[in-house]
């Protein structure tokens, strides 16, 4: 005999990307220098952030192993003075986005599919204007 089970179902309260993303996410400029990057990071506690241009598009994503894999290559290359690179010399630049305007099913369809734990969110001028991590698909869920 089978125990009874209280399944509650979970609903995700949102329909576009806007509805689940965070609004103004700390970025990076392209020409900032990796020092003043690191610190940002650091200071923040993340290991990634979104890189824009001038314009405010994104351009890439520098990640904590970015700057590892730029530090090994310095050292062993027998660096020692300041890091005077900027940040577009070393992130990567591939940047997963979706318009503003996306569903919620095709933004964790992507996320699924690309295997990553948040999007970038555009809007039509490809501004970077939110981003939609997983943790941020969780908390609509029954809202």
């Amino acid at each position: 005999m089978t125990a009874p089970t209280n399944e509650t179902r979970l609903t995700l309260r949102a329909r576009t990307a806007v509805d689940l993303m965070t609004t103004n996410p700390i970025s990076v400029r392209d020409n900032v220098m990796v020092a003043n990057a690191v610190a940002l990071l650091t200071r923040k506690g993340f290991h990634a952030a979104p890189v824009i241009d001038e314009s405010g598009q994104p351009v890439g994503v520098l990640s904590s192993t970015d700057i590892l894999i730029h530090d090994r290559a310095r050292s062993e290359a027998g660096s020692t003075g300041p890091d005077d690179a900027p940040v577009r010399d070393l992130m990567t630049p591939a940047v997963f986005s979706v318009p503003a305007d996306t569903s919620v099913h095709r933004v964790i369809s992507d996320m699924v599919a690309l295997n990553v734990h948040q999007l970038y969110v555009v809007d039509s001028a490809n501004v970077l204007v939110g981003v939609v991590t997983a943790l941020d698909v969780l908390r609509k869920l029954g809202e």
